[in-house]
């Protein structure tokens, strides 16, 4: 992998991609926020991680939706122009209790129309439907 300076480079993976050693240092930070371990060290134990990975890693990996809370998203959406595509994705946010803060839609060119809007309280749910909503509303 060529070096990078980008010291907040982001990317999103599966969990399933993610090695265990983070996904041990996030139980490890779960257990300190809900009291259940009183230390680092403890912590650390419990999930079978030394202190120093625990260090090592600890502002490097976080579930998605934690990190999202209070935070905003813009989608960029490119669609068909056809009748009723973006009343399916207003129907989307509105299901998934979305806060549009902006929207706006481009006038279509060669039968495609973008869709901007910038969304908050429901990136998590967003996430996890985007798919699904990509083969049914477009």
């Amino acid at each position: 992998m060529p070096k990078t300076t980008d010291k907040n480079k982001y990317f999103v993976v599966k969990e399933r991609a993610v090695p265990e050693v983070l996904l041990n240092v996030v139980a490890a930070k779960k257990l300190l926020e809900s009291k259940r371990a009183a230390t680092v060290q403890e912590a650390a134990d419990a999930v079978g991680i030394s202190r120093s990975s625990f260090y090592k890693y600890k502002d490097d990996i976080f579930p998605f939706h934690e990190e999202a809370k209070g935070k905003t998203i813009t989608f960029i959406i490119q669609m068909d122009d056809e009748p009723g595509i973006l009343s399916n994705v207003l129907r989307a946010i509105a299901e998934n209790h979305g806060n549009i803060l902006t929207i706006h839609q481009s006038i279509p060119i060669s039968g495609i129309a973008t869709l901007t809007f910038r969304e908050k309280g429901m990136l998590r749910q967003w996430w996890m439907t985007l798919n699904r909503w990509k083969e049914s509303i477009i």
